[in-house]
């Protein structure tokens, strides 16, 4: 059993994987380190490209910090936890209960990234109210099915190059998402890693001795609903009139946004969490109240993401991301270059967590050299977003919402990561080269 397994890397995570803070910090010196060494660099030069960067992400921070609110917000309305907690009822044991979790994420993942961060975490809550399982592996499961959002329906790496105007038209023109996202080596690999993640998930589940629960004050996410009106002012905070009136506005521009067929994005799936929240609170106090509860998890995001900002403009400005590509494309040959853009993104992905972002840094490395060695283009660009989605697993940058809603720390759920890295990453290359 894969439990026994992944019992070593849990230990070796758990003892010796720092804070993801720290973790950003060991990154920001070591991308230091590694601009002067090998690109030439000085000191001051770099900390100038670091300086530089550092607010870059400030509008991704904002959007991932509403992604983690919002979801919290909606998921804690009476009506879509008995949704939940009903869906949740259909797992009946602990390996049923990781194998459903993990189903949910996957597909939600597949539709859109963010939403599938915070509908994993929220329905792995909701498993753990009904049935005792282990819950540091509940959460693993839950963060699993992120592994396959660039190979979905929101991969930023298709959809660039599916676009009119994007950067590299001169060289490659416009790719179609039947080339790459629906395209047969693709959907392989989505549809193995449907079948083998929640597999290998409920394989890693430790016997009940073993097994660690969650701390019931973890799952109270219910806020106070006691209504208690001193003063005129409050008749205003809970006026069911005024929070429906905005917010019946909000669904109807989003039914309007998506009758003009408006894609699936991380601003509409926040809207979309807003206003339905907003509407099924029922009045303003009650979603404030709910609010105060959510942002207690968003600390994580808030310091560093503008840490990893930093780091991206030190990796992009330096020249580093782009020798880091150039060194895996002089190993290849037309049939391995699939393979090796795989491999080069993963590795940049740990510095330059963004699939928009590595994209910027890698195409124009890995453009050329397809079209030198007489490479798919498609496939190339699907390895570099595979790439980017599989080390995801190793980075903790994505997970800190997962953790956040979890009320978890990232060591305790990366061990079992480690695991689904090592499988997941030999199927996709599997995928990418033979199929």
């Amino acid at each position: 059993m894969l439990d026994r397994a992944a019992r070593p890397l849990v230990k070796l995570v758990d003892r010796y994987l720092p804070d993801p803070f720290i973790f950003v910090l060991i990154l920001t010196l070591v991308a230091f380190a590694a601009a002067m060494i090998f690109e030439g660099h000085g000191p001051m030069a770099v900390i100038q490209m670091w300086g530089q960067g550092f607010w870059d992400l400030l509008s991704f921070s904002m959007q991932m910090l509403l992604v983690l609110v919002t979801g919290f917000m909606l998921a804690s309305t009476p009506l879509v936890r008995s949704i939940l907690d009903r869906l949740a009822s259909l797992a009946k044991t602990p390996g049923q209960a990781i194998v459903l979790v993990t189903f949910v994420a996957l597909i939600a993942s597949w539709i859109n990234w963010g939403f599938g961060l915070v509908v994993g975490a929220l329905f792995a809550k909701a498993l753990a109210r009904q049935i005792r399982v282990h819950y540091p592996l509940l959460i693993a499961s839950a963060y699993s099915g992120f592994i396959v959002w660039h190979g979905g329906l929101a991969g930023s790496i298709p959809l660039v190059i599916a676009t009119d105007g994007h950067f590299g038209e001169s060289t490659i023109g416009i790719i179609g998402t039947g080339e790459t996202i629906f395209a047969f080596f693709n959907l392989a690999i989505v549809v193995a890693l449907f079948i083998v993640v929640p597999t290998v998930n409920r394989l890693m589940l430790p016997e009940e001795k073993d097994s660690v629960y969650v701390d019931p004050k973890i799952l109270e996410d219910n806020p106070d609903d006691q209504i208690v009106i001193s003063r005129p002012a409050e008749h205003l905070e809970n006026s069911r009139v005024l929070a429906w009136l905005v917010g019946f506005a909000g669904l109807a521009y989003i039914v309007h946004y998506f009758i003009n067929e408006g894609g699936l994005n991380l601003n509409i799936v926040n809207f979309m969490f807003l206003f339905l929240a907003i509407i099924l609170h029922q009045t303003p106090r009650r979603l404030l109240n709910s609010l105060n509860e959510a942002v207690k998890g968003g600390a994580g995001i808030v310091i560093q993401f503008p840490f990893y900002a930093g780091i991206m403009g030190v990796m992009t400005a330096s020249g580093l991301a782009a020798s880091i590509s150039a060194a895996f494309v002089s190993l290849a040959s037309a049939e391995s270059l699939p393979f090796w853009s795989f491999i080069s993104a993963g590795l940049v992905n740990i510095f330059v967590p963004s699939g928009g972002g590595q994209w910027a840094v890698q195409a124009p490395v890995m453009l050329p050299a397809a079209q030198e060695l007489g490479a798919s283009i498609p496939r190339v660009a699907m390895a570099v977003a595979w790439g980017d989605a599989w080390t995801n697993l190793l980075q903790p940058f994505w997970a800190l919402p997962v953790l956040a809603i979890a009320g978890l720390k990232a060591k305790d759920i990366m061990g079992y990561c480690l695991m689904l890295l090592v499988i997941t990453g030999i199927i996709i290359s599997i995928g990418l080269t033979w199929l």
